[in-house]
């Protein structure tokens, strides 16, 4: 959330983000992806990445293949924050009534954050 906050600073707008549930397969790309790609492997044992690899070569959508790319950087997870930041980040984050887990506006800081 404090990378988002960041993000949305500079603009004068609230921003609202809004998520589905996790594991809502519709909503989740990877999911659509291996929801695409099973019926295509046609049950071939998938033993090592690199058939994986092979295998979603092969794909096109509208007789175009898709850019498929090992990635192998570890995605970077949030850190700690300290007290202090965690409650500028929070004052900038109204959680919405009945949809907390899923629906959050944040707020431009208000202009005695801007000043300091």
């Amino acid at each position: 959330m404090q990378r988002m906050v960041e993000c949305v600073q500079p603009y004068p707008s609230t921003v609202r983000l809004a998520s589905s549930p996790p594991y809502h397969r519709k909503d989740t790309p990877l999911e659509r992806g291996w929801g695409l790609l099973e019926p295509h492997w046609n049950e071939t044992f998938l033993a090592s990445m690199d058939t994986v690899l092979r295998w979603a070569r092969t794909m096109t959508w509208n007789g175009q293949p898709p850019g498929v790319e090992l990635v192998t950087t570890p995605y970077q997870t949030g850190g700690t924050l300290t007290q202090e930041a965690r409650e500028a980040v929070e004052a900038q984050i109204q959680w919405l009534p009945a949809l907390e887990k899923w629906c959050v506006d944040i707020v431009p800081p208000s202009r005695a954050i801007w000043d300091t």
